[in-house]
């Protein structure tokens, strides 16, 4: 049996042979596809032996074999499998993989993308900068290329040197628009917008620059482009707002609507250009924009702000600036799960006094409707802990039941309307 020859196929595909199969594919993953070393099979069984046998050519006796794989290999390309050894086995287990060469292709894509980053620093001048090393260096600990291929991740690194060059605290230049930006320097528009790649790798830049953590939300995000000398979008959101003044020049504007009554949208980029007040230096929050109008309607000249629910970038702005320059804040939302967590950050961050937001006020308020609480909409959702009253979480939870800010409209009003006049 020695001098037996393989039939190619026929032996290749002679069951018993799955353990010999797998062993090889996984040996060749790991040595590059090189048939090269010894595997050994234990147990074999009889149907294994008699097929591994059929296979090498030589008799098998007992339940354990070693296998040259280099023999194997030349067996087989004798037999007129023209592949080998590779070949017999991706018949059998399908492609293989060169797992170091695969490696070794990672390792030189990335030292190409880290070679381009530097190249480009230095034609944009800032080679010789400090922080090049560090931003490098967080930038491949956070994964911020992500699963970008190669050929992107070198493109992205580029034009995040040439929009580090090109940022007008750089340059020297007066203040441009994100997206004017974006555009002189990857050719979208929305190339810089929050989530995009080459935003997020000149946002680490700057913070390692600076010596500061990564920005982790939108409002920091914007709050360091503009720091380097970029407005990001600033007027498509806005703070819902009575009774506000301009504060020093002012805006003429701000100070008319309020003299007349008039609710007032105000713009990030109007909270740059002027500072806003609260006469008396109170200002009544809510969360939904009726009360506001409400409000207005009958003539209210308190200072009103409107969340218009969850606070967009402009709102907390407006407030954290309002609560500096003095102001007492009072709170009041929804009682439901998203309004206790609304309210959770805007009190216990920003320091507003809950209004009319405590567990007896939504007891009283499930009381006056005993008749027909159930028709109130049920709670759903998980539980959220108020910050600010724990027994307001445990009221509700066991009510089951939400009490909107129209339900209670007419006490607000009345607080609102109180004293004033």
């Amino acid at each position: 049996m020695g001098g037996a020859t393989v039939t190619p196929g026929a032996a290749v595909d002679r069951p018993g042979l799955d353990r010999l199969w797998d062993r090889a594919a996984d040996r060749l993953q790991r040595n590059g596809l090189r048939p090269a070393g010894t595997l050994r099979l234990d147990g074999l069984d009889r149907d294994e032996r008699h097929a591994l046998a059929g296979l090498l050519g030589r008799p098998i006796a007992h339940d354990r074999v070693a296998v040259d794989l280099a023999d194997l290999d030349r067996r087989l390309r004798e037999a007129g499998v023209a592949t080998g050894l590779v070949g017999a086995v991706e018949r059998r287990r399908g492609p293989l993989v060169d797992r170091p060469g695969q490696r070794q292709a990672r390792a030189d894509a990335a030292a190409r993308v880290w070679a381009t980053a530097r190249r480009a620093l230095a034609e944009a001048g800032l080679g010789g900068e400090v922080w090049v090393e560090p931003w490098l260096d967080d930038v491949r600990r956070s994964g911020a290329l992500g699963r970008a291929r190669p050929v992107r991740a070198e493109r992205a690194v580029a034009a995040a040197a040439r929009c580090l060059a090109a940022l007008p605290a750089v340059a020297g230049e007066t203040p441009c628009g994100r997206g004017e930006l974006a555009s002189l320097v990857t050719g979208d528009a929305h190339g810089l917008d929050d989530g995009a790649l080459v935003s997020s790798l000149v946002l680490r830049a700057v913070a390692a620059r600076d010596g500061t953590p990564y920005p982790a939300s939108t409002g920091e995000r914007r709050r360091l482009w503009r720091a380097v000398g970029v407005l990001t979008d600033e007027v498509s959101t806005t703070a819902l707002t009575a009774g506000l003044r301009a504060g020093g020049a002012g805006d003429a504007s701000l100070d008319e609507r309020t003299a007349a009554g008039w609710e007032t949208h105000l713009t990030l980029r109007d909270l740059r250009r002027f500072d806003v007040c609260a006469p008396g230096g109170e200002v009544y929050v809510c969360e939904n924009p009726r009360v506001l109008e409400a409000a207005a309607d009958a003539g209210c000249r308190r200072a009103l702000v409107c969340t218009q629910g969850q606070p967009v970038l402009v709102v907390t702005t407006l407030l954290g600036r309002l609560a500096r320059d003095g102001a007492v804040l009072h709170y009041h939302g929804d009682f439901d799960w998203p309004g206790v967590a609304i309210a959770n950050p805007l009190i216990d961050g920003l320091g507003c006094r809950p209004w009319r937001f405590t567990a007896d006020h939504y007891l009283a308020a499930l009381a006056r409707t005993a008749s027909s609480v159930d028709e109130l909409p049920p709670l759903t959702g998980a539980p959220v802990g108020a910050a600010w009253d724990a027994g307001l979480t445990e009221a509700m939870a066991a009510a089951g039941r939400a009490v909107h800010e129209e339900l209670v409209l007419a006490d607000l009003l009345a607080d609102l309307l109180a004293d004033w006049r």
